[in-house]
């Protein structure tokens, strides 16, 4: 009994699936099957008006790249995190952090015209944060250009007058001045 009555219960689900692809339509009175049907309607409606996509939206596969690139940049392999850097933000072109990690690599590798493209992205998008004028600074003293580099540390200073970071970098400036005057 197992043999029969499976191959009924398998016919009578076929029978069902087909069924139910099949759709017919009353035209003169004539029913027309696998012709589609002129009305049909879904509980979402028949068209795709009102419907809005989000043109903005960052997508979290470029925060994988962020963390590696960070990574390769404490490791001090600019190159890499350059990189990487690259990648974030070309997956997510509104990431500020991974346009300001852009800027930073390639000053390591002394690429001033590309930090510079990607320190003006960076302000666009973080503005005038304490890390973008702190960054800005750095690069600038990297460059030689003391002038441009002590503003930009002093108005990272203004916004964060206790951060280790802007004060070290004040120092290596003040370093970097008595040094020349040898």
């Amino acid at each position: 009994m197992k043999g029969p009555w499976r191959r009924t219960m398998a016919g009578l689900l076929l029978a069902a699936v087909l069924a139910g692809c099949q759709s017919s339509t009353l035209t003169d009175g004539v029913v027309r099957a696998n012709e589609p049907a002129q009305a049909e309607f879904t509980a979402f409606g028949d068209t795709f008006e009102g419907l809005k996509t989000i043109s903005d939206v960052e997508y979290y596969a470029s925060d994988q790249a962020v963390a590696e690139a960070k990574n390769q940049f404490r490791q001090e392999n600019y190159g890499n995190a350059g990189a990487l850097f690259y990648k974030a933000v070309q997956l997510a072109p509104n990431d500020g952090e991974a346009w300001l990690g852009l800027a930073a690599s390639c000053d390591r590798i002394r690429r001033f015209d590309l930090s510079d493209k990607a320190y003006r992205q960076a302000h666009r998008l973080i503005g005038t944060s304490t890390a973008y004028y702190n960054n800005v600074g750095y690069s600038y003293l990297l460059r030689g250009n003391l002038k441009e580099a002590r503003q930009n540390f002093l108005k990272a200073y203004e916004l964060a007058p206790n951060d280790p970071t802007v004060a070290n970098n004040l120092a290596l400036l003040g370093s970097s001045v008595t040094n020349i005057g040898r």
